[in-house]
């Protein structure tokens, strides 16, 4: 069962000032109107946002159908890129454990996982009594799905009025928020040298790569990130 008290505190954190709503629902309605674009209908775009959630395995999914890629190709290219996803659950789950928690709720508390939610969630839980936490975080991660699926049905309803330049607009104010909270986030020294070191490296890799430069990019500042950060605490 979950505490509805605590699952209701979490879904509401949707309405507070720092809440991703209003980027999350903007980048979602231009998903929406480029599944209308591609062919899809209301059902199979709603129910695309619903599995896949994250936005860049959406996107993923559909420039792939775009260029007529196999099924198999397709999950392929969505998992890989979902992978990135992983650290946020190994960071994040450990907080949520509780023996009285059934490990049901755990697989479906996995769904949930997405920057936006995750913001959210590092950010509160302290607040939250550790045997109440997953069940906040399952609130916190319907209210963010919720705003995704309607963003979604709501952008192939108007597809008709966006052009391409407005979906683009649309489409990257979910990931300049997500940088504006990175940066207001900067505690550490390990996580302002990501920042600026990814921001140059993704630039220089562009130039050498530009199908790879955010891969290789965010690698290697990640990893020259930690190591100069441990320097720096020894």
């Amino acid at each position: 069962m979950i505490n509805t008290k605590y699952f209701l505190k979490g879904f509401f954190c949707i309405k507070d000032l720092n809440s991703p709503a209003v980027a999350l629902a903007a980048s979602f309605i231009a998903i929406g109107a480029l599944f209308k674009n591609i062919g899809l209908n209301i059902q199979e775009s709603v129910f695309s946002t619903f599995l896949t959630y994250a936005l860049p395995g959406s996107l993923i999914m559909a420039e792939s159908l775009m260029v007529g890629a196999s099924l198999l190709n397709i999950f392929l290219a969505v998992w890989l890129v979902n992978a990135r996803l992983y650290p946020m659950t190994v960071s994040l789950f450990p907080l949520l454990m509780h023996k009285s928690q059934p490990k049901l709720k755990y697989y479906l508390a996995c769904h949930f996982i997405a920057v936006s939610a995750w913001l959210i969630m590092k950010e509160n839980y302290k607040s939250v009594k550790r045997k109440y936490r997953l069940d906040y975080w399952i609130g916190v991660g319907a209210a963010n799905l919720s705003v995704a699926i309607s963003a979604t049905a709501f952008g192939f309803f108007i597809a008709d009025y966006l052009n391409k330049d407005m979906m683009v607009g649309l489409a990257i104010v979910n990931p300049i928020y997500f940088l504006c909270v990175m940066v207001n986030a900067m505690k550490s020294i390990q996580m302002i040298l990501a920042v600026i070191l990814g921001s140059i490296f993704g630039i220089l890799f562009y130039f050498i790569s530009p199908d790879w430069c955010i891969l290789f990019g965010g690698f290697t500042a990640g990893t020259l990130a930690f190591y100069m950060g441990e320097l720096n605490v020894n």
